[in-house]
């Protein structure tokens, strides 16, 4: 390792504890890096410039957050609430139940954990506090353990980005997250079980029998979303990018014409808001593709292919290594720093060890995506603290039992390729 290539390291870490934006601090990195070792500080553009433009999987990303920001305004979040809360709402703890519920549904739409615990969350936040029958920090805590959900069950816009870094596809990566993000849904319900039994949660009075069909139409138009998305892409209709696009031209044209719930001001505002949550994305992945550069001229993919070569690791036991790192790095690390900059150093260990490049990605976006609810730097726990204003301490206090059932399923992943491999392989993706 060079001393510039330190130099990037020391600008990066630096300028990060000083709460420099992360996608500043990578690109003040990468340019320290060009200056310490003499090369041409032009560079940088052209490697940003030539990723982003070279890139046509990265126009999925504004699409889906356009997507998720329209699901989020008007009625949807409530239709779909309502829908839930008569699937699973006469449960011990049913409202916990149809926080989960709704979680996997909404993760058919957005693709985003930030978009469901910023939209469906909110809902049914106030619905379990506003009684005072759950307690405020334990309702937090679900929201933001199945909020985690959202980038797994298919769309998602960290596969997007893992497909940008390692050449997989994309609908490949969707299939194998199906079963995954179905099975942390399951582990989260059945603690909520075995919680709510404990802690005496209250069952909620389901709605009269002649209502199902009134909800089921007012929910049928958002529940029709991921239908459209999957089905078009594995048809073979469109491409994943292609899908982003039709998701947001569905949900504008569901929200907007359908339910009418935002004019033109409204639409100017989801647009702002979309062009600023993209342009934070796009900072970040123009800072990657810099420190890249740096990696790979410093050689390390190589470097450290080789010395895991010599350790002779067994897959599984490089594979709970990873995972046991990614926890780690997750408490303090942004998930699109470690996606962009340090899943590349791991891919050459991966294609080494004859491992699934779709399985390691299925399984490293889960360990992440338990980071945005690992304290101290969860960002899932602080998005919902200054929406909701219940305090830091209290949601920290009740969702350490949920990191650990999301680990147990996560430990259960890695144990059993099959639960990521077997649907993309049973439909040809993967051999």
């Amino acid at each position: 390792m060079s001393r510039a290539f330190i130099l990037l390291l020391a600008v990066f870490f630096g300028a990060a504890l000083l709460r420099v934006p992360v996608g500043f601090a990578m690109l003040a990195g990468g340019v320290a890096y060009l200056f310490a070792s003499g090369q041409d500080v032009g560079l940088a553009g052209e490697q940003i410039l030539n990723g982003l433009y070279n890139s046509y999987v990265l126009l999925a990303v504004p699409l889906f957050i356009f997507a998720a920001n329209i699901m989020n305004a008007g009625t949807i979040s409530e239709r779909l609430f309502a829908f839930a809360h008569a699937l699973v709402g006469r449960l011990k703890g049913g409202l916990a139940h149809v926080n989960v519920v709704v979680s996997m549904i909404f993760a058919g739409m957005s693709g985003s954990a930030i978009a469901d615990a910023a939209g469906p969350s909110l809902v049914e936040i106030k619905v379990m506090t506003e009684t005072g029958r759950y307690p405020p920090g334990f309702a937090a805590a679900v929201s933001a353990a199945s909020a985690t959900i959202g980038p797994i069950i298919p769309p998602s816009i960290p596969m997007v980005l893992y497909a940008l870094v390692s050449n997989t596809s994309v609908g490949a990566l969707f299939l194998g997250g199906v079963v995954p993000g179905l099975l942390m849904a399951a582990f989260l319900m059945a603690g909520i079980a075995v919680v709510a039994h404990r802690r005496d949660f209250p069952t909620e009075p389901g709605p009269p029998l002649r209502e199902y069909a009134r909800i089921l139409a007012r929910a049928i138009f958002p529940l029709m979303l991921p239908v459209v998305l999957l089905g078009g892409i594995y048809s073979g209709v469109f491409t994943p990018t292609e899908a982003a696009a039709a998701a947001a031209a569905y949900a504008l044209a569901l929200a907007g014409l359908g339910y009418r719930v935002f004019g033109s001001r409204e639409l100017l505002d989801l647009l702002a808001g979309t062009l600023r949550a993209t342009a934070v994305v796009s900072l970040i992945i123009a800072g990657a593709f810099v420190i890249n550069y740096a990696v790979a001229t410093e050689q390390i993919p190589l470097a450290l292919a080789t010395w895991l070569a010599k350790l002779a690791l067994s897959p599984l036991a490089f594979m709970l290594a990873v995972n046991l790192l990614f926890l780690m790095l997750g408490c303090f690390f942004d998930t699109t720093t470690m996606l962009l900059v340090l899943v590349p150093l791991l891919l050459p260990a991966v294609n080494a060890l004859g491992i699934s490049p779709v399985y390691f990605g299925v399984v490293v976006i889960v360990n992440m995506m338990i980071g945005l609810i690992t304290p101290p730097y969860g960002v899932l726990l602080f998005v919902l603290n200054a929406l909701t204003g219940i305090p830091l301490r209290e949601i920290i206090r009740e969702i350490w039992v949920f990191i650990g059932l999301l680990v147990g399923a996560l430990v259960l992943m890695v144990l059993v390729p099959d639960t990521v491999l077997w649907l993309p392989r049973t439909l040809g993706y993967v051999k």
